[in-house]
Parts: structure tokens; sequence; C-alpha cells
């Protein structure tokens, strides 16, 4: 099978820092060439996905705020390049509206974000063609009147997440600067806990440093400490080396890959059970699913009941790189018989 994926021009595949749509591509990208597909990636000229990559645009964009016209110029050529391919799989939320000028080209897409009224709409549109993805069954139950295709969790490449000790005496957040990631919640929780906390967040746009300076900066400590955007082998390092991940999410997050990358270093996720966490963390097992801060400051002291072997089992038997590109190319092969029949 002759497969295109399409990646959004905003980071390259895979990204350098803070990037999990990016992070899953690559991962999908390399599994089904290693499958024995042909392959080709639409990405951007500085990608280092080992695999066959064409683009428009030799470095990534950046930010996505106002720049339709950028993302609408690297689609025409991503389309152009792969439209002799059997399935091109679309993960831009324009693309596959565009990919309706191609009739003969089988489109597949993910939804990497919420269903909310916007999506929603742009997927209704497109859904009697187009075979779209939910990447969690709460994401999918959120869609409404969208035909879900299928739900695929996402993957991860375990070896690229060392089981750590988890001796360095504190808790981690990882994530974006924003409130619905919970950072400030997650500094309270630690201030309440009387744990150190090292946080490692994504912020490069003025409402994430906005955020940081009104929420965040002020509880800061010398327990509380922000360490920055850290590569993905030094958050692997960090996280490996934490008692526990505390991620309390205050929104309904289609997925969360700081969880299953965390569980992989045999770290317990302590996060609220907002959205997929609760597909992802097993309560009591693998981690805690308190509904508040309190409660959550109060299992802190309880993390030493996780068995870490025991997260990393997990991850390798549910989180697998080789299960999503078996689930990926189940589907593909369903698109493409519908479409011969």
């Amino acid at each position: 099978m002759e497969i295109g994926v399409i990646a959004p021009p905003w980071l390259p595949v895979p990204p350098p820092a803070y990037g999990g749509t990016e992070s899953v591509i690559d991962l999908l990208a390399r599994g089904l060439q290693d499958a024995g597909h042909g392959l080709v990636l639409f990405a951007t000229g500085d990608s280092r996905c080992p695999v066959p990559t064409k683009w428009v645009y030799r470095q990534a964009t950046g930010d996505a705020a106002g720049s339709a016209p950028v993302e609408m110029r690297h689609l025409i050529h991503a389309y152009d390049a792969l439209r002799d391919c059997d399935i091109v799989h679309d993960h831009t939320v324009i693309g596959p509206a565009y990919g309706r000028r191609f009739p003969d080209v089988a489109v597949v897409t993910t939804n990497h974000g919420p269903f909310n009224a916007e999506l929603r709409d742009i997927y209704c549109s497109i859904d009697d063609r187009v075979a779209i993805i939910a990447i969690s069954h709460h994401q999918a139950s959120t869609a409404g009147d969208v035909a879900i295709a299928a739900v695929i969790h996402h993957g991860i490449d375990t070896a690229s997440f060392p089981i750590g000790a988890g001796d360095g005496e504190y808790f981690a957040f990882v994530g974006r600067m924003n409130a619905g990631k919970g950072v400030k919640e997650a500094c309270l929780v630690a201030q309440r806990a009387g744990v150190p906390l090292l946080i490692a967040a994504k912020m490069r746009e003025s409402a994430e440093r906005e955020y940081f300076d009104a929420e965040v900066r002020p509880l800061l400590t010398d327990d509380i400490e922000y360490v920055g955007e850290l590569s993905r082998d030094e958050t692997a390092a960090l996280v490996g080396r934490a008692v526990g991940l505390l991620n309390p999410i205050s929104w309904p997050e289609p997925f969360g890959l700081v969880m299953v990358e965390a569980l992989a270093c045999g770290t317990p996720v302590i996060a609220f059970p907002s959205g997929a966490a609760p597909e992802i963390v097993d309560d009591g097992v693998t981690g805690y699913l308190p509904t508040d801060i309190d409660e959550m400051a109060k299992r802190v002291d309880e993390i030493d009941r996780i068995d870490r072997s025991r997260c990393r089992a997990q991850v390798e038997a549910r989180f697998s790189t080789a299960r999503m590109v078996e689930e990926h190319i189940a589907l593909y092969e369903r698109v493409a018989a519908g479409r011969a029949a």
C-alpha cells in the first residue's frame, strides 16, 4: 500500500521538544515504513523522520494562530504531491476539507483536538467520504453527529523512555504553561503536600507567558521550580527520577501523551479524571484519579503504594507503537477495500 502522511506545518517531525501530535506522526510514519508499506511524509524541510519526506516550507512555521494562508499553501502542495497514494492520512484540520477536490484520493484524518462546535461542523461536512479517527473513547463520545471510523489510542516508543528509579525526591509536571493543563493547581498540590515540584513546560506564546506571570510565578519557591521547556531526552530523565507526575488537568483532554510517557518511565501519575485520563491511568494501580486539589495532595502521600514496574508493563501492553501502527493499517485496508467495492 502506498501511504501519504500529512503533518501540520507548525513543528518539524519529530519535534525538538514539546509537540505531541508531531511525535505521534513520527512514530506512525516510521512504523508504517517498517511494516513494508510505501510511505511519503509531507511535513517541513527541517523534519528528521527517517522516511521519504516532501515539503514546501524548509523550516517549521511556528505558532498556528492566524496562519490560515500558511496552512493552506502547505496543503495545496501536500495533496498535489500525494494524489497518487492509496491512502492519505491528513493530520491537519482543514486539509481533509480541501482534499474533497480530489475524489480519487482516499483520505483518513485524525482529530487531535476536542470535538468543539467548530470542529464538529468541519468534520460533519466531510465524514461522508473521510474516515475520521478519534484518539480516545471519551473524545469520541463528544463527537455528536460526526461519524467516527475508529478509536485509536496513541502509542509511544518505550525504548525512548527508560524506566527510572524514582530517586529524585521530587514530583514533576510536564505540559504547556496554561490554565487547562493545571500548572497552578500542581503548584498548590505540592505546596499543600509539602513536596518539591519541578515544572517542565512549554512557554513560547504570549498567553502562556501572561499566565505564568499572573498565576504560577507567585507560587514558585526553592522547592517549586520552573525548569523551562526541556528536550525529549531531558524530559524523560526528569520524569524517570520523579517520585510521581502531577497532572491536574481542568479540561477534557482528548488523550494525554504526557501521562503515557511518565508511566513508561515507571513514574506513577496523579491526575484529575478529566477527558481520557481514566483510559490511561488505572486508579490505585498505575496512579490515582482524585477529584480535587485536597484529595490530590493526600494521594501524594500514598504514591509509594504504586508499583513502578507495573506502570511500565501497562504501557508496553496497551500503548506500544506496534499496536498503534497495526490498528491504523487495519483501518487503511478497510477504507481502501470500501472504495474499491
